[in-house]
């Protein structure tokens, strides 16, 4: 299934432990729909020593979260669903992503 977050897109999580944050999409797996958002769903990792990190211990680091979870943030900064329309430009036919609050492209 093709989603309609991508990466480098700014969301709010809507639901869950971190509901109300606002982070940047890092990573999308469209196989298992989930997301990365950066600086949400922080778990502790222990790690052993190894070439990269010689001391080992306790790293921080986001888990994904399932993309339903989240929602995508429109110029004004709200929470809004993305449709898509197609745009002519140059003679071609484009698919464009818009807010569905302000009718603004993103």
């Amino acid at each position: 299934m093709k989603l309609k977050i991508k990466k480098g897109d700014t969301v709010k999580v809507i639901a869950g432990n971190y509901k109300g944050q606002v982070g940047r999409v890092l990573n999308v797996d469209s196989e298992k729909m989930k997301i990365l958002v950066e600086q949400v769903n922080v778990r502790a990792k222990h790690t052993k020593p190894n070439q990269q990190n010689q001391k080992g211990g306790i790293i921080h680091k986001e888990m994904p979260i399932h993309y339903s979870n989240v929602m995508m943030l429109d110029s004004d900064k709200k929470a809004t669903r993305i449709g898509i329309k197609e745009k002519e430009s140059n003679g071609r036919i484009e698919k464009v992503r818009f807010a569905r609050t302000n009718k603004k492209d993103l």
